[in-house]
Order: C-alpha cells, then structure tokens, then sequence
C-alpha cells in the first residue's frame, strides 16, 4: 500500500442512493485517508431526493454528488482505485469493468432504501436504516490499519464487513 490517500469506488446498479451514501460518508470521516467515488452500472442520472434529504439534514454537502455510469472511471485520466466495494447484489453480480491497478474488492451489499414503500415516513426510515448501516461498515473499515496489513488478512477484513449486520444476498465464505 502506498503512501497517498487511498482512492475508494462504492458501485451500485442505479447510483442514487446506497453508493452515493457511502461516497458522502468516506469521504467526510476518511478526508485525510482517503478519496471516496460512486458510480452505477446503469446510473438513474440522478441522486434519490431522500438520499439528499438525509445527508443534507445530518450536516453533508451534497453539491457534488451525482449519478454517474462506471465507465466514467474506466476511462483513461481517471483515478486509479486501490478498494472496489459493491453495495447491492445486482451490482455484484455483474460482469465489471477491468480496474486498473487491481484493487481489493468486496461486497457489502444492504438493502436498496430507493426501494421503499409506505409513507413518507417509512421511506426515510429505509434512508436511515441504509446510512446507518454503511456508516458501520465504512467507520471499521477507516479504522483499519491498511499500510501494516497483509493483502491476506486486509481481504479477510473486508469481506468479514460485508457479512456485518444487515448484509443482504450471499457473500463468499472464508476457507
């Protein structure tokens, strides 16, 4: 692992909420660390409205957020990323775009809160819910100590957070 912020892509299907929340949330407690990016396979063109919502009310600037395809970072100029994590089960499943200098990859899929139906109420609770969980995930993931581990027990690490409370679909069990 080298000595510059460590570039970090979230990918999800549809880039308007799950990778979106995660690229808010590394990017405020990992800024000195690291430099957090989203993209969907087949991006909505725009954030979710409660996915703004939320991270506007907590206290995140949203400005920059966006909904962008993946082929945007496979392009030449863009960054070169040392961690890859899908956030939902379809994105996972995907045949991915060849990411220049191999990163380490997991999944840490969780519920689609853009999937939410029922009252206002309810579907803010589904936007909660999703911040609360990958606000777990990427808290232990910062708190890593990424330079003095091995590439072995890094990915172990990395895929035992997908597996964390509120996982969804199937992850690779370690042998």
């Amino acid at each position: 692992m080298s000595d510059h912020p460590f570039n970090v892509l979230f990918l999800c299907t549809g880039n308007s909420a799950r990778s979106v929340i995660a690229e808010a949330i590394l990017n405020k407690i990992g800024a000195e660390k690291f430099r957090a990016y989203s993209a969907g396979s087949q991006p909505k063109g725009r954030v979710h409205p409660e996915t703004i919502r939320l991270l506007q009310g907590i206290g995140y600037e949203t400005s920059q957020l966006r909904s962008k395809s993946w082929s945007e970072f496979a392009e030449s100029g863009a960054p070169v990323f040392d961690f890859v994590f899908t956030v939902c089960d379809s994105a996972a499943a995907e045949s991915c775009p060849v990411w220049p200098g191999q990163p380490m990859t997991a999944h840490w899929g969780i519920p689609d809160p853009a999937e939410a139906t029922g009252t206002s109420a309810e579907i803010a609770l589904a936007f909660k819910e999703a911040y609360r969980l990958m606000n777990q995930r990427i808290g232990i993931f910062a708190a890593l100590p990424l330079r003095s581990l091995d590439l072995l027990a890094l990915s172990n690490k990395l895929k035992d957070i997908g597996r964390m409370e509120g996982a969804t679909g199937k992850t690779p069990e370690r042998t």
